[in-house]
């Protein structure tokens, strides 16, 4: 899937927001002069020849006419933004598989899972599940039968802390940390791969929820249909 770029969109959009509050700003001061000036004619208007109230009640409307016209231009914007930020086509990802890159990954009924990938076969390696506080959950140096290659390789947490009791459900962040034989550090590529299961929008970005995870639509890497085939890959857990 490639996703575009929607600098320009962006751009444009916030142009035009601002353009339009500056006129919706002008129009109340306006408005409020035009009220001042009205009352003013009230006031002192001739008593034998008062003011025909059919002139004024056209100017009223008019005004109403226009501010309800930069309403409309804002909610047309407040469209167009959300367009531009990707949620009408993130919304065709629900039902589907993908993988995005995430570090980080919800925990629920005592299994949370992410795929790390190594460009290189690594000679040591150490995962560390780490809580929203930065504390260390489980720590574990992986075996070469567990995910030391070069390619995607599978962990799966199974929620138990370092003393052996159940963390709480929530988000978790996973730490890849890998080497070569030279002791040369090694970037692994996280990601999080499930089921969209929602869509939504959240102050400006696009967010879609893959196994409870919420993740930039952006980050998506890959897109399948559930059940299809997909390459092999080790899968490692941690302890029982």
């Amino acid at each position: 899937m490639t996703v575009g770029s929607t600098t320009s969109t962006t751009s444009s959009a916030a142009v035009a927001a601002q353009t339009n509050t500056d006129a919706l700003s002008q129009l109340s001061s306006n408005f409020q002069s035009f009220l001042s000036l009205l009352t003013t004619q009230l006031k002192n208007q001739d008593p034998l020849s008062p003011m025909d109230s059919t002139q004024f009640t056209q100017q009223l409307t008019q005004m109403a006419g226009v501010q309800a016209q930069l309403n409309g231009n804002a909610l047309l914007q407040q469209v167009a933004a959300n367009t531009g930020t990707g949620i009408s086509t993130a919304v065709g990802l629900i039902g589907k598989e993908v993988r995005a890159l995430s570090d980080n990954a919800d925990l629920k009924n005592g299994k949370a899972q992410w795929t790390y990938n190594l460009p290189s076969n690594a000679a040591a390696l150490k995962v560390e599940v780490v809580n929203a506080q930065g504390v260390v959950m489980h720590a574990e140096q992986v075996s070469a039968a567990d995910g030391l290659k070069a390619g995607d390789h599978n962990f799966t947490w199974n929620g138990k802390d370092m003393t052996g009791a159940a963390a709480p459900d929530g988000t978790y962040t996973l730490k890849v940390t890998a080497a070569d034989t030279t002791g040369a550090a090694i970037a692994s590529t996280t990601y999080v791969q499930g089921l969209v299961t929602s869509v939504e929008q959240s102050n400006g970005s696009t967010l879609i929820s893959v196994n409870g995870t919420k993740v930039n639509w952006s980050t998506v890497k890959s897109i399948t249909q559930p059940g299809a085939s997909t390459a092999s890959s080790s899968t490692a857990s941690s302890g029982s």
